[in-house]
């Protein structure tokens, strides 16, 4: 199954975000792509580097405008999209959010964040609440997918639940990058942690993983502001890494033969081999004494 990828700048321009998410969704149908996912919050640039209140305003419903739009690409097209949005679920509520459209235009569902950081330039607990949907998975004209976004993808235990309900891809929208004065120093380390986990998930599962990223510098915070590294990438059941995009503007599409799920599980059999009886202290926060 062929996989696109679409790796962009973003501007504060949000009718010109989308019109680009478009080009880049028709450029990866043209290549052969039947599921396209987009990056995370891609109508906007990366509002969450400052506590903004009029950022608010940057938000809508789900389904809405983005998804009325997205589907109708997406029946003319015969592809499924994945798209992060920022949420408005009702008043003083908000999500970080992904729809999922089917390949005829159809919404067949919403993922909202689970895991909402708090860190230096990522203020996403200021805008977002937790997510109440649970880990889920959606039956798609093109098979079983999952859906998790960003921070999601430090957590084992989402890309595990996730896979356990029948995902065999687990999609990542995202907005990652450097601090400009930590790059020197703590670069190399970060994007290479960034990929090496989501690599750890593709293996532990026996799912590919498709991480999909912004790239560019979003100066929010000028003089400071973060550099999105981009390098949106494929993984396979066996960790193996099919393709990635550079630090530029980038439509990656990349073969994903679903076979290999049941190749992988049954030469590597993690799920078989777990521990179930074992793991009830997972549902706690730390194990004292």
């Amino acid at each position: 199954m062929p996989v696109g990828l679409v790796q962009m700048r973003c501007t504060a321009d949000a009718a010109d975000n989308l019109a680009r998410a478009v080009a880049g969704i028709r450029t990866a149908a043209s290549k052969g792509a039947r599921v396209v996912c987009l990056q995370e919050l891609f109508r906007s640039e990366y509002f969450c580097q400052t506590e903004d209140h009029a950022h608010f305003a940057l938000a809508e419903t789900i389904p809405g405008p983005s998804t009325t739009a997205l589907g109708a690409v997406a029946a003319e097209l015969g592809v499924v999209i994945v798209a992060s949005l920022f949420e408005r679920r009702a008043e003083g509520l908000y999500h970080n959010t992904a729809a999922v459209i089917d390949a005829d235009g159809t919404y067949l569902g919403k993922y909202r964040k689970m895991h909402i950081p708090d860190d230096p330039q990522y203020y996403e607990k200021f805008y977002f609440a937790p997510g109440d949907t649970g880990f889920r998975i959606f039956d798609t004209a093109v098979g079983r997918i999952g859906v998790l976004i960003c921070w999601d993808q430090w957590y084992p235990e989402a890309a595990r639940l996730t896979a356990l309900r029948g995902a065999q891809i687990l999609f990542y929208p995202t907005a990652i990058g450097w601090l400009p004065a930590e790059k020197a120093e703590y670069g190399a380390a970060q994007k290479d942690a960034w990929t090496t986990m989501q690599r750890s998930h593709a293996i532990a599962n026996g799912v590919f993983v498709v991480a999909v990223n912004r790239v560019g510098h979003e100066g929010l915070t000028a003089p400071n502001g973060i550099d999105f590294w981009g390098g949106s990438f494929v993984a396979d059941p066996y960790g193996t890494v099919l393709a990635r995009a550079g630090e530029g503007e980038d439509v990656l599409v990349v073969e994903c033969n679903l076979a290999l799920t049941d190749v992988a599980r049954t030469h590597w059999p993690f799920l078989r081999d777990r521990r179930i009886d074992a793991y009830g202290d997972l549902t706690q926060r730390y194990l004292d004494g």
